[in-house]
C-alpha cells in the first residue's frame, strides 16, 4: 500500500503544502506542492481562515493518509512563533476533524531523516530530496 503524507510547514505569511506518496520500500513521489499566502494587512481571523479553507480544499482533494506538520520550535521573534502556532493550531484541527493522525517533527528533525545531520543546510536538503 502507497502512504499518502500531507505535510505543512506552517505560517500566517506564507503556509506552505506538499502532498507525497510514499511507497513500502521507501521510495516517494511528488503529487502536489503549493503555498498559502495571507497578507500581514488583513485581520487575524481573516487570515486563520484563509488557512482553515485551504487546508480543507487540499484535505478534501488529496485524502491524505497522515498529516506532517512543522513543529513549533524557540525564536527570538514572539510574535513570529505565535503565528507559527496559530497557523499550526488551524492545520491541526483539520487533521482531527476527518480522524487523520497528526506527525510533528522539528527542523532539525526532518533533516537528519533526509540528510543524516540535523545541521544540514537547505541546499543539502535539497539535493537529497531532489535526488
Amino acid at each position: 500500500m502507497t502512504l499518502r503524507v500531507l505535510g505543512v510547514d506552517p505560517g500566517l505569511t506564507r503556509c506552505g503544502i506538499g502532498v507525497v506518496d510514499v511507497e513500502k520500500n521507501r521510495r516517494a513521489t511528488m503529487v502536489a506542492f503549493g503555498v498559502v499566502g495571507t497578507s500581514p494587512d488583513e485581520g487575524l481571523d481573516q487570515r486563520l481562515l484563509v488557512i482553515a479553507t485551504s487546508i480543507d480544499d487540499w484535505l478534501d482533494k488529496y485524502q491524505p493518509h497522515v498529516l506532517a506538520v512543522e513543529r513549533v520550535f524557540s525564536q527570538l521573534n514572539v510574535s513570529t512563533v505565535m503565528g507559527v502556532a496559530q497557523a499550526s493550531g488551524v492545520v491541526i484541527a483539520a487533521a482531527a476533524r476527518r480522524g487523520i493522525p497528526v506527525a510533528l517533527h522539528t527542523p532539525s528533525e526532518v533533516k537528519a531523516a533526509v540528510t543524516g545531520s540535523g545541521t544540514s543546510n537547505k541546499d543539502a536538503v535539497t539535493k537529497l530530496v531532489t535526488k
